[in-house]
């Protein structure tokens, strides 16, 4: 009898992460790969002169004005917020798992195309705090990666958040040396953020986060190469169960 087939282990992981975040309040919403500029860069505080676009490779498409491929899914949380000012809803928490492409070279924890969580939690003022950024995502690792996750957070800069944290996580695959792994980029909402989404800054806040899934796979699993995830090896999509835990 031919074997089952078995789900891919990014689809294990979407599935789990959406149930943690999900007790948390969390809905997960989806956008469009081939993005307008407008929602991949400007609307998150990113202009067309920002030095911060250089941080990003982009793929740009060829006879399509101002359409790329989004180089995150920061552009999902963009649209949310835009949705959010038009509906008149108060209080919103989303994650957006999916893919993202970005035109670098490969390494072991870089690919050219991968899948990103990206979430946001927006509230009135004084409702959503980093205090409360920290607080989910201690209790997103220690659901997601075991209750012995070591986890750090550092001051950094996005042009999207203000301040702004990077989250690294303790990387120890077998048979190789342990070293801190940059897991996330987050911090709160800028103001001009919220502004180009419609909401007013002054009456409304939150945080935003974003990150590389298969990097979560990697620490939980153990695994020693993104490039795997993306390699059509069937031995490696059955290396893995298939249940949520």
């Amino acid at each position: 009898m031919a074997e089952h087939g078995r789900l891919h282990p990014i689809t294990i992981a979407v599935r789990e992460i959406a149930d943690i975040f999900g007790r948390m309040g969390f809905g997960v919403a989806y956008g469009p790969e081939l993005e307008d500029e407008w929602y991949n860069f400007t609307a998150l505080n990113v202009p067309a002169d920002h030095p911060a676009r250089d941080m990003q490779d982009t793929f740009w498409i060829k006879d399509r004005d101002n359409q790329v491929l989004r180089t995150h899914t920061t552009s999902v949380t963009i649209r949310c917020l835009e949705e959010m000012a038009k509906s008149g809803v108060e209080h919103m928490r989303m994650i957006a798992p999916s893919k993202v492409f970005r035109n670098e070279a490969t390494d072991m924890t870089h690919e050219a195309q991968f899948y990103q969580l990206d979430g946001f939690a927006v509230g009135k003022i004084g409702e959503v705090s980093l205090a409360h950024l920290k607080g989910t995502f201690d209790q997103f690792y220690r659901e997601y990666l075991g209750e012995n996750a070591q986890v750090r957070f550092r001051p950094s800069f996005f042009p999207f958040t203000e301040p702004s944290v990077e989250i690294d996580v303790w990387y120890e695959p077998k048979g190789k040396e342990g070293r801190w792994l940059e897991m996330s980029g987050a911090g709160m909402l800028h103001p001009n953020v919220l502004k180009n989404a419609g909401l007013d800054p002054e009456k409304y806040a939150g945080f935003a986060f974003g990150g590389g899934l298969e990097r979560l796979v990697m620490v939980k699993h153990g695994v020693t190469d993104v490039r795997y995830f993306h390699s059509g090896d069937l031995r490696f999509v059955y290396g893995f169960e298939e249940s949520v835990s």
